[in-house]
């Protein structure tokens, strides 16, 4: 007889736990950025826009958040597979979803589940995937 234990989803409180310490990893950084946190159903929990973060930077955190609960990966482990000699190099145009391959969104897990998401819009890549590894250490 199996059992299923139930995984408590994503919370609000998470989400913005999640949002404050990304913003904080952003600023140390002199960084203006957007975040945005997703549920595990894709939807959105939270988001949040820096006076000073270009304006684009709304919608990438939200495609790599939402990029990053589809496939269950980090996107900046996924830029590679999409390039074109890359084996899912069609992949970002075959849906018609919001996906986005550029290093900055991370799923979030709870005791091995999938509960949501995390993106990071505003930095180099390499920064916005920092912060947003940064704020997942935060959620504990």
């Amino acid at each position: 007889m199996s059992t299923t234990t139930a995984v408590a989803p994503l919370t609000t409180a998470d989400a913005e736990t999640l949002v404050t310490a990304a913003r904080a990893a952003a600023e140390a950084a002199g960084v203006a950025v957007s975040v945005t946190v997703l549920d595990a159903g894709g939807h959105l929990l939270a988001f949040r826009r820096d006076d000073r973060a270009v304006l684009i930077s709304g919608e990438t955190s939200t495609r790599k958040a939402y990029t990053a609960l589809q496939l269950d990966a980090p996107t900046a482990d996924l830029v590679d597979l999409v390039k074109p000699d890359g084996p899912f190099h069609s992949l970002p145009t075959a849906l018609d979803r919001p996906l986005l391959f550029i290093a900055g969104g991370i799923p979030v897990h709870r005791d091995g589940r999938l509960i949501g998401a995390l993106g990071i819009g505003g930095g180099a890549p390499e920064q916005d995937h920092s912060f947003a590894t940064a704020a997942l250490a935060q959620l504990g």
